[in-house]
């Protein structure tokens, strides 16, 4: 067993679930900066496939992310450190401030503070989005990326499509339809 690999999977996912305030998809944003950029364990497009397909699964999307990567990176022990390290702070948390919470939920100060955090994860999300489009442009081209992008507003926003449904049929898109690269790397080891 590699303790320090251990320490980093704990670590990553501590700081991420910690910080995360406000759920799952602000935590998202932690958790890439943390895997992809601080660690280097995976690259932005192995992450996007790891979030689409946590996404598609029931719960918290944090802890099966936490889940997978630490057994990627740690095996068995990884994978539980990778969940305790991501649900022992929330349920601390929860416990310590939910009485604070409670008793001051009227208070404007409270409320400010939640409402002062809605813009900071916004962007945090913003930047996220920004980042896999450009990656999808980069394998999929603008006009592609643009079209999915359209489809799965238009089924999500408008339609009310679940979400693990719209990425359930773009998984199967993409199954039956390869992406350039692999045409690419095909008509080059033709030539």
């Amino acid at each position: 067993m590699n303790i320090k690999l251990q320490k980093d999977i704990f670590i990553a996912f501590f700081r991420s679930s910690i910080l995360g305030y406000g759920g799952g998809p602000s935590a998202i944003p932690l958790v890439h900066r943390e895997v992809v950029e601080r660690y280097r364990w995976m690259d932005d497009d192995e992450f996007a496939d790891i979030l689409a397909l946590g996404n598609t699964l029931p719960g918290p999307i944090n802890t099966k992310m936490a889940g997978y990567i630490g057994y990627r990176m740690g095996g068995w022990i990884g994978l539980l450190n990778g969940i305790i390290a991501t649900v022992v702070p929330t349920v601390i948390l929860i416990i310590a401030l939910i009485g604070v919470l409670s008793a001051f939920r009227d208070s404007r100060i409270v409320a400010g503070m939640t409402q002062a955090i809605a813009p900071v994860v916004a962007v945090m999300l913003f930047t996220l989005t920004y980042s896999f489009l450009k990656q999808s442009r980069k394998n999929l081209g603008w006009v592609i990326t643009g079209i999915l992008g359209l489809i799965s507003l238009i089924a999500y926003q408008f339609l009310q499509i679940h979400p693990a449904i719209v990425i359930g049929v773009l998984l199967l898109i993409a199954v039956v339809s390869p992406v350039k690269k692999e045409k690419q790397a095909k008509g080059e080891g033709s030539a």
